[in-house]
């Protein structure tokens, strides 16, 4: 089944997207120069069973009605599972030979699966254009690459004795931290409740392997967001172009 969360969020841009046509077909006569977004977020990663809740904010600067750059940061938590499946094929080898052996000597159950559960802090940083679409009164739509780095700590809590052995293995710190970075695509809409402050629902997805040197292969993540946006600065609708 769906995590409640997820779907709720899709839903909310679900329904700004599809509001925009009913909203009256007129180009946006107001336009800030600057845009504050602050929101809940809920970052997905299923290959890895990670689901993280947060924050999420963004800051940018609208440089033509239709173009715009700026700076997203998220942060979140939560947790997930470690199994031998999701280490590289070498250090798999190594787990099971290990694990053969307590087997062997008596020191696990015969049919023992090696599940360390885990909890994992993400932060992400984002700067970079994004492209505006202005035709509806009252809903702004947007869309950008997702361009960044990720950093990612993650603590592991073994349950038994075995566990507690590659756990210290893999984290002998007693945690494992690392910066990798993202690429994909996002976008979303911002609905005006007023003039300067907004609705904003919006999702990213973006491709990512941090910690290669333990996990086996890269993943899809997924960040739904949505909050209140803030609008403020001169209105560059206004802005005309200079004649030579």
């Amino acid at each position: 089944m769906q995590n409640p969360i997820r779907l709720l969020l899709a839903s909310a841009a679900a329904l700004l997207i599809a509001f925009s046509g009913l909203a009256a077909h007129a180009q946006q006569s107001n336009i800030s120069r600057f845009d504050v977004y602050t929101g809940f977020t809920d970052i997905d990663s299923p290959e890895l069973g990670l689901n993280q809740k947060g924050f999420h904010t963004q800051a940018g600067m609208n440089v033509r009605p239709w173009y715009s750059v700026g700076f997203d940061y998220s942060v979140a938590t939560g947790d997930e599972i470690l199994t031998t499946e999701l280490l590289p094929a070498s250090l798999q080898a190594q787990v099971n030979a290990a694990q053969q052996q307590y087997i062997k000597f008596g020191l696990l159950p015969a049919n023992y699966v090696l599940r360390v559960p885990t909890h994992a802090a993400t932060q992400t940083f984002a700067f970079g254009p994004q492209l505006t679409y202005r035709h509806f009164q009252k809903v702004t739509l947007f869309g950008r690459p997702s361009l960044g780095a990720i950093h990612e700590r993650a603590t592991p809590h073994p349950t038994d004795a075995f566990a507690t052995v590659v756990a210290q293995e893999l984290a002998p710190a007693g945690f494992k931290a690392d910066w990798t970075g993202f690429y994909g695509f996002g976008g979303g809409a911002d609905f005006a409740v007023t003039k300067h402050i907004g609705l904003r629902a919006q999702m990213d997805a973006v491709y990512n392997h941090p910690f290669n040197d333990i996990l086996a292969n890269g993943r899809w993540t997924f960040r739904y967001s949505v909050g209140p946006s803030f609008h403020f600065g001169g209105n560059i609708a206004t802005w005309k172009t200079k004649a030579p």
